[in-house]
């Protein structure tokens, strides 16, 4: 039995997170497993029943699960709250309550949607990158912040601790990929990225000598990804950082409609999975959303959560399949549906189940 809450979130949020409940029924009829799913509010729904973003009956559910399949939060309706009662503030401290401290972030061009993307085909075609982000730490979190004095302050801040658990994540992951690590960081111009820079390399020779190290300041990071983005493999970077070059990586694909995403710990609790767009007010309700994002979430919730990597692989391919067969929602210039989308992905892990 294997235990998932489910938050379905905001905007566009129930209706893709529909889509992926129907991969795991799937799963569950071919496969002799059982999915227990929970539910629970956070973001804008949680903010209208509890006045919390977070509210403590979605901690507690954190304790009885094996995985949190989370969609998207946020929407206007919640812009004007203070900081504090914010979606977003939610989403931050789900994080650190599953003490997730590293979020994946796989970046992936399938050749049928090399078109779709603002680059050049000969560029971006055959990328397959991943961004291993600091979740935890840095300047999000760091203190002092807020008001001191007559400023405004925000602290970037990362103990060796930090560092070197982000770091063994990140190679752990190029051991399994090509052994290619690039730390991105400030090193230049910021202590703290010299620091940085400083435990990455004592971890790496210590721990992991067969990797293939490289530094690059930010700023270059930010231009080689369009410029070059096939010389990466797997990128290890900061909080800030990780989310700027995460985001732009993921245009690369021509769709944030495809990403997924997950943010993990050190197993001790359970870890997240999410797309890594956002909620979509604008077409919430409408059946029009794309759910590949949130699919390929629940196929790295198999992989990295459940240890079930053929049946993560079996989804991966068939969404690869729909695409390659012409398959399409709005955001890549087609017409199906969101619930077309999900129905065709379902019929192709059937048949190779």
């Amino acid at each position: 039995m294997k235990k998932i809450l489910i938050l379905k979130g905001d905007g566009i949020g129930p209706e893709i997170i529909k889509e992926a409940i129907k991969v795991l029924e799937i799963i569950e009829k071919k496969n002799n497993i059982k999915f227990e799913f929970h539910e629970a509010l956070i973001g804008g729904q949680a903010i209208d029943k509890y006045n919390d973003p977070l509210p403590q009956e979605t901690i507690e559910k954190l304790k009885i699960v094996d995985a949190v399949l989370l969609s998207a939060i946020g929407g206007p309706k919640w812009e004007n709250l203070p900081q504090d009662k914010k979606p977003e503030k939610g989403l931050l401290r789900l994080r650190k309550e599953l003490n997730a401290f590293a979020n994946l972030r796989p970046a992936k061009v399938f050749s049928c949607l090399a078109e779709a993307s603002t680059l050049k085909k000969e560029i971006i075609d055959g990328i397959d990158l991943m961004i291993v982000r600091e979740l935890t730490g840095g300047i999000y979190f760091g203190m002092p912040r807020g008001k001191v004095n007559d400023s405004y302050v925000n602290t970037a801040s990362y103990s060796e601790e930090e560092i070197r658990r982000i770091v063994k994540c990140a190679a752990q992951i190029a051991m399994k990929r090509k052994k290619k690590l690039c730390s991105v960081d400030k090193a230049n111009v910021l202590e703290v990225s010299q620091f940085w820079r400083e435990i990455t390399i004592d971890t790496i020779n210590k721990d992991f000598p067969e990797i293939e190290l490289s530094h690059m300041y930010v700023d270059n990071c930010a231009m080689q990804l369009i410029r070059n983005p096939k010389q990466f493999d797997t990128i290890v970077t900061s909080n800030l950082f990780g989310d700027i070059l995460s985001d732009e990586a993921s245009m690369l694909t021509g769709s944030i409609g495809l990403l997924a995403s997950a943010s993990i710990g050190d197993g001790s609790k359970p870890a997240l999975f999410e797309p890594i767009h956002g909620s979509a007010p604008d077409i919430a309700g409408q059946n029009k959303a794309n759910p590949i994002a949130m699919i390929l979430s629940t196929a790295m919730m198999l992989d990295y959560s459940f240890n079930m990597n053929k049946e993560a692989l079996i989804i991966s391919n068939a969404v690869e399949t729909i695409l390659n067969n012409g398959y399409r929602t709005a955001d890549l210039g087609g017409e199906l549906k969101t619930s077309e989308i999900g129905d065709l992905i379902c019929q192709e892990i059937e048949r190779n189940l």
